[in-house]
């Protein structure tokens, strides 16, 4: 299967002309941007690779993503968007994912302008929400289209694969990638940041990017010890957890005591 989706990448690719391209993929460490990034450089294309990082990203799994660039020989940039981050989402109603993407975009389309690449790649497949109604606004193949119009296309490697074949593709290509063990809050379970806990009906504030990332360390500690999926909603602290007995709720519930009294104490005004 694996070695059929890189010859099929390859027709496409010369079809497309994509050789004579250099192409910028926006990583982010997970399987499908992991998967994207391993066809492309298996298919021979031009490729570098583009991680966004900000003051709450997950530390753990920077080094296996640099060890996996580097293992395919693909450049890599770091870029953090810390500032970008809190001028585009303070006061604004969540989630913040929303903001985030918003500005990852847009700092990815500036930098492949500025560095000379062609084309921005990234690792959507047939599950996410681009496959269908805004992707039916194109004509030609889905792997590669002008949407959203931003003013250079986009390449989209896995878009014709389900969820199951993108694991099955990863599996076959040996691709591992670091877990912290979150619960998720989609349909498919999918790690990302914890500002993506902070609740979705909140008016945006700083604080609640500290306290997101703060609560939500302390119980994916637990959560990868007991290898359970478990995050927890802020400011409302509910777990949300998948795999979870009394005894590992009632821990996570004794690891958030002292944030929630924290919190409780900074947001009446105490000491």
């Amino acid at each position: 299967m694996l070695s059929r989706a890189i010859e099929d990448l390859k027709d496409f690719a010369s079809r497309e002309s994509l050789y004579e391209k250099k192409i910028l993929l926006m990583f982010s460490g997970g399987k499908d941007s992991s998967l994207a990034l391993y066809l492309l450089k298996k298919a021979g294309l031009d490729v570098s690779a583009i991680t966004f990082i900000h003051r709450w990203s997950w530390r753990e799994p920077l080094p296996r993503m640099l060890k996996f660039t580097s293992s395919l020989e693909v450049e890599h940039y770091l870029v953090d968007i810390t500032e970008s981050l809190l001028r585009n989402s303070l006061g604004k109603k969540g989630p913040i994912c929303i903001h985030c993407k918003k500005v990852m975009l847009k700092n990815t389309y500036w930098f492949a302008r500025i560095n000379g690449f062609d084309i921005i790649a990234k690792g959507d497949n047939a599950n996410d929400k681009i496959k269908g109604a805004l992707l039916d606004q194109w004509d030609g193949d889905h792997r590669l289209s002008t949407i959203p119009r931003i003013g250079i296309p986009i390449l989209r490697p896995l878009i014709n694969y389900i969820a199951e074949e993108v694991e099955a593709l990863a599996k076959e290509a040996n691709i591992k990638v670091f877990r912290m063990y979150e619960y998720g809050r989609r349909r498919q379970w999918r790690e990302g940041c914890p500002l993506q806990y902070i609740d979705k009906e909140q008016i945006i504030k700083e604080e609640y990017f500290d306290l997101a990332y703060e609560a939500n360390y302390e119980i994916s500690k637990i959560a990868r010890e007991h290898k359970v999926r478990m995050s927890v909603i802020v400011p409302s602290f509910m777990v949300m957890c998948h795999g979870c007995n009394e005894k590992v709720l009632k821990e996570a519930e004794a690891a958030l005591e002292n944030i929630k009294r924290r919190f409780a104490n900074a947001s009446s005004g105490k000491n």
